[in-house]
């Protein structure tokens, strides 16, 4: 994986660095009133209701291994700020609210003091109008202004979809005031003729943190009008904004800063987020401006019912004869099948683009056996579709012409979706934060609602389900992000200096590592030294040579090679295991089978077929130790964190059952290897630690592999990260450590601080792993405990009780957990 297809000579000068986070606590403002009763609402099934619907059927009571009951919380009511202008207010309350959450009104005082805020409360609790109200009045004074264009405000999403979900609802809330408030969409999808119209008149521009990083920030001289009247920079589902995308988009709003400096604003940012661990401390790191927290939720709930769902096992075994347990897959599409034969809307969370379409699929089939007029009410909504079908799926849900909708996380992320009473997550999302966004978006406005989480057949998730302690007794986590990642840090630079030259004064702006790498990047010949700073070297644009989602390379097409029809995208990073030659694509309900995947034009080539299985790519992966940071002792091994490379190539995909998961046969691939420079932790054995476990020499290889894929599907649980986020390797002798070594590495260039806060929190994280080994019901290992998914050697060789005794005797030797000396970028230690 190349440096994000800079230059190699930036590649090779650069290592990483760490960052110290800063937290800031302000009082939040008061101002509180009693609290309304709620309005009358329409009869709806309580969510206990529909949960014993779904469990009325043969052996399904079984499934359920726990239940959490969340009563109601009454809503506590506020006044708005006597400085917003009194049209907004009442259009606020020809809107259907006519006083505000406490924590709406505290919001806004701080933003119509000047003062950046991130509000923090959970889903449907009103964070949008918390901004919009300030947002709003502070554009209506300066549509007063006698001279210039007046007022303007930025707002970034995510998603494309939740920002032209966010424009309808600003046209909507802003209609009684007329022209003033001139929202308009500025990204990707905009036609070319409506562009110069939203940089000479929008006065509100909703956009994405891409298209600011590559259209907005070079282009700043068409934009001065704009910058140098922005007062708020929105930054909707902060949270979100984690890992290495994150740091891009920390060292993206330095560059607006800096730009915005130069045009004479200083905008204040308004942070919108769900409920996570020392919010401030995150936003003050994404935005490098102290920022205010308001995290005490005022708005009411209706009761919540949580249920952990565990598919059964099957009579099928799979690799190495483990027992097959029924797929989250099949499990959620039954559920999704139920609940829309029941009436109730529902949306099922599922991990994957595959994932979703497969769901939907699966439901379409057996709905068409009840009524054949109920398919159509279901539908998959992902990334990767074409502008048209995403906005005619947002109509048709805002419309409530679907009952049921098998979405990936693009419709988590905020986009209104009124009246859904249930949620089903087909696997456990990967961090607690994102579990409860998605489950609340069932139940707004103060209803019932149902949430259901399936599981995956993964130690995570296998764990999770069986100790529901460590889903609803624990805070959700804080954000991981290090702007000061040189990976991420220098192409920004470059990005900066192409914009407007960089002086050592500005150079402060960046953090402190930028100095250290400004030689770095003059040796590798991509900025140039003169008076007037340092100067961007090359003819291309710098901002178009970094892709900040991480991928890096221009996406890959996947086109009907019948009709030359463009179907969607797929990321160049993900190419090799999603269209490699001979994948299955599912597209809209429809299956293709991959012909040919062209790397140099950037191309795959698909038929539809409809072959009776899905397709997972295999891979090999080998790692080599470039610097270590910090190792401590364990007994007599050693636990260290630093500097890795790993080179990984996709070599095989094996033929799955769609519903069982049965591997049905496997296939080679002739695919280029890939090089990730990135950060890792890991272990080491003794041949004494080696016999005190009593691992000999046939079983050792597979012992550290096994303790090596459950230590991965168990780190989520401790850092902010997914588990396609991390990767790793065992080794019985490696040659860089010359013992047994097990390593856990960022699947990101430079790393994305998830390896380090393993290090950090190495004894909570293997105990917790060895736990998952032992106590699953499996005999020889399955993939409810030491099977990994996308393990490239076909889960070979693996040796459960090895693993188990191993980690006993490694535990028995860990040290109190250290205390670094530099904290880790996620801020406050995992729980």
């Amino acid at each position: 994986m190349a440096f994000n297809h800079l230059p190699a000579a930036m590649h090779d000068a650069l290592g990483p660095l760490s960052v110290t986070p800063v937290t800031h606590s302000v009082p939040m403002a008061k101002n509180l009133r009693p609290s309304r009763p709620p309005e009358n609402r329409e009869t709806r099934p309580s969510p206990g209701a529909v949960l014993d619907r779904l469990t009325a059927g043969a052996n399904r009571a079984a499934r359920i291994t726990h239940t959490e009951h969340l009563p109601p919380r009454p809503g506590r009511h506020a006044v708005w700020p006597d400085r917003v202008r009194p049209e907004v207010i009442a259009a606020v309350q020809e809107a259907g609210i006519d006083h505000p959450w406490a924590h709406q009104a505290a919001a806004a005082e701080h933003a119509l003091d000047g003062e950046s805020v991130v509000i923090a409360t959970g889903t449907a609790s009103g964070k949008s109008l918390s901004y919009l109200v300030p947002v709003l009045s502070t554009l209506l004074d300066g549509a007063e202004a006698p001279n210039g264009r007046g007022t303007t405000a930025l707002y970034l999403a995510p998603t494309k979809a939740l920002a032209a979900d966010q424009r309808r609802a600003v046209r909507e809330l802003a209609a009684p005031l007329g022209n003033r408030v001139r929202p308009a969409v500025y990204d990707g999808d905009t036609p070319v003729e409506e562009r110069e119209w939203v940089r000479q008149y929008a006065n509100y521009v909703l956009t994405n943190p891409d298209m600011l990083h590559r259209g907005i920030l070079p282009s700043h001289p068409r934009w001065s009008s704009f910058l140098r009247s922005l007062r708020y920079v929105v930054i909707d589902e902060c949270h979100t904004y984690r890992g290495v995308f994150g740091s891009h988009v920390a060292q993206v709003l330095r560059r607006l800063r800096r730009l915005c400096a130069r045009y004479g604003s200083q905008p204040v940012f308004l942070l919108a987020s769900a409920t996570s661990a020392d919010p401030a401390a995150s936003a003050r790191r994404l935005t490098g401006v102290p920022v205010h927290e308001v995290a005490d939720d005022a708005s009411p709930r209706g009761e919540l019912v949580f249920a952990l769902w565990e598919p059964p096992l099957t009579e099928l075994h799979g690799e190495k004869g483990a027992p097959v347990r029924r797929t989250a897959t099949a499990e959620t599409a039954d559920l999704l099948t139920d609940l829309t034969v029941q009436g109730v809307r529902s949306v099922a969370f599922v991990r994957s683009r595959r994932g979703a379409e497969l769901i939907s699929v699966i439901a379409k089939e057996r709905l068409a056996e009840v009524d054949r007029s109920l398919p159509r009410r279901v539908a998959a909504y992902r990334g990767g579709y074409l502008p048209e079908e995403r906005r005619a799926l947002e109509r048709a849900l805002h419309s409530g012409e679907l009952l049921g909708l098998a979405a990936t996380t693009a419709l988590e992320l905020g986009v209104d979706v009124a009246g859904l009473d249930a949620v089903v997550i087909a696997g456990y999302p990967g961090t607690r934060a994102s579990l409860w966004q998605q489950a609340g978006r069932a139940g707004r406005s103060g209803q019932g609602a149902l949430a259901v989480l399936v599981a995956r057949d993964d130690p995570l998730d296998t764990f999770l389900v069986h100790h529901p302690e460590a889903l609803f007794d624990r805070p959700v986590e804080s954000t991981v992000l290090d702007p000061d990642n040189p990976y991420v840090l220098a192409p920004h630079l470059c990005a900066a200096a192409s914009e407007l030259p960089l002086t050592e004064a500005g150079l402060d702006l960046f953090g402190p590592a930028a100095a250290g790498l400004m030689p770095q990047l003059e040796r590798a010949g991509l900025l140039r030294r003169r008076a007037s700073g340092w100067h961007w070297t090359r003819r291309e644009r710098a901002a178009d040579l970094t892709d900040i989602r991480g991928g890096g390379g221009r996406p890959v097409q996947i086109v009907e090679s019948a009709t030359g029809r463009l179907l969607g995208t797929v990321d160049e990073g993900a190419a090799h295991t999603a269209v490699h030659d001979g994948a299955v694509h599912l597209h809209q309900g429809r299956t293709y089978l991959v012909r040919k995947l062209d790397l140099e034009d950037s191309v795959a080539l698909v038929e539809e077929a409809s072959p009776p299985y899905s397709t997972t790519a295999r891979d090999t992966t080998a790692i080599s130790v470039l610097e270590t940071d910090t190792e401590i002792p364990w007994g007599d091994g050693r636990l260290c964190y630093g500097s890795v490379e790993v080179t990984n190539q996709v070599v095989s995909f094996l033929r799955r059952r769609v519903v069982t998961g049965e591997v049905l046969g496997e296939t080679k691939l002739d695919l280029p290897p890939r090089t990730l420079r990135t950060r890792a932790v890991w272990w080491t054995v003794t041949e004494d630690q080696l016999d005190a476990a009593r691992v000999g020499p046939e079983q050792l290889g597979g012992a550290l592999h096994a303790a090596e894929h459950a230590s991965i599907g168990m780190l989520p649980l401790f850092a902010t990260c997914d588990r396609w986020d991390i990767g790793g390797v065992s080794v019985p002798l490696h040659p860089d450590t010359l013992l047994p070594t097990v390593f856990v590495y960022d699947g990101h260039p430079g790393g994305a601080g998830f390896a380090e806060r393993a290090f950090h929190t190495a004894g909570e994280w293997l105990t917790a792993t060895r736990e998952a080994i032992a106590s699953c019901e499996c005999d020889a290992g399955c993939p409810s405990c030491i099977q990994s998914p996308k393990c490239g050697n076909g889960n070979d060789p693996l040796h459960k009780r090895g693993a188990v005794r191993l980690l006993t005797e490694l535990l028995r030797g860990a040290p109190k957990p250290p205390q670094p000396s530099v904290e880790p970028p996620g801020g406050a230690p995992a729980t």
